[in-house]
C-alpha cells in the first residue's frame, strides 16, 4: 500500500462521531475521525511498514499520524527524528500512542528523556516525563526521587497542560510505589491542587494526585 492509497482507506473508514470525539480531546481539522479498532486492523492488514509510517506522519493528519505510530520501527528512527516526532504529534491522543508504542521501546529513550523533561515545547515535555514516570515504576535504581519532587513542586504549577498530565503521572506513581516518599508526594498534590476538580464518569478513578495515589495503595 502506497501513501495514497493509505490515505483514501483513512477517508473512506472516517467517523463524524470519532471526529467530534477527537476533537474534544485537542485533535483539529486536518482528521478523518477513524476509529481506534479500525486503525489497529488496518495497520494489522499493512503490517510493519518504516516508509510509509514516515510518510503518513509527515501527513499531520491524526488518523494518519496514529496509524503511522503502529507501522514504524522504533529502532530505526534516529534520536534527531524521534525528538522531531515528540514535538510534532497533532494532539495529546497521538502523543500517549506515540509514546506508548515508539518512545517507550526506542533504544536511546534514556538518552533524551532528562533533555525532553527541560524542554520549553509542550509535547516534548510531556514526552519527557511520561518516561520518567515509567521509569519511577519499572527502573527506578539511579533516579533522585526527592530532587524529582522538588522539581514537581515548583514547575507543576506553570507547566503547560499537555507536559501537566505526565508530570502529574509521575508524582502518582512515585506515591504510589515508594512508601519513603508517599507523605510528600500526597502533600505535593493536595497543596497544588492540580486536577482536584477534574470530572471523572463512574467507577473512573479521579487524576487528583492524592485521590489517585491512596486509591491504588489501598488495592495493593
Amino acid at each position: 500500500m502506497n501513501i495514497d492509497q493509505a490515505m483514501a482507506r483513512l477517508e473512506e473508514l472516517g467517523d463524524e462521531k470519532r471526529r467530534a470525539f477527537n476533537a474534544k480531546r485537542g485533535a483539529g481539522e486536518n482528521q478523518f475521525g477513524v476509529k481506534t479498532g479500525d486503525l489497529r486492523k488496518l495497520a494489522k492488514q499493512i503490517k510493519v511498514d518504516h516508509e510509509l509510517g514516515l510518510a503518513l506522519w509527515e501527513t499531520g493528519n491524526v488518523d494518519a499520524q496514529m496509524l503511522a505510530i503502529l507501522l514504524v520501527r522504533p529502532k530505526d528512527l534516529a534520536a534527531d527524528r524521534l525528538s522531531a516526532m515528540a514535538r510534532e504529534g497533532t494532539c495529546e491522543w497521538v502523543a500517549t500512542w506515540l509514546s506508548s508504542y515508539v518512545i517507550k521501546k526506542h533504544p536511546d529513550r534514556e538518552s533524551v528523556r532528562e533533555d525532553w523533561m527541560a524542554s520549553n515545547d509542550a509535547m516534548t515535555a510531556r514526552a519527557g516525563w511520561s518516561l520518567t514516570a515509567g521509569r519511577v515504576v519499572r527502573s527506578p535504581d539511579g533516579l533522585d526521587l526527592a530532587a524529582l519532587l522538588d522539581r514537581l513542586e515548583s514547575e507543576m504549577p506553570t507547566a503547560p497542560p499537555q507536559a501537566q498530565w505526565t508530570m502529574n503521572t509521575s508524582l502518582v506513581q512515585i506515591g504510589i510505589h515508594h512508601e519513603k516518599h508517599r507523605e510528600r508526594a500526597l502533600a505535593i498534590g493536595e497543596a497544588l491542587g492540580i486536577y482536584r476538580d477534574y470530572p471523572v464518569s463512574k467507577g473512573c478513578t479521579s487524576p487528583f494526585a492524592p485521590i489517585w495515589i491512596k486509591e491504588m495503595v489501598s488495592r495493593q
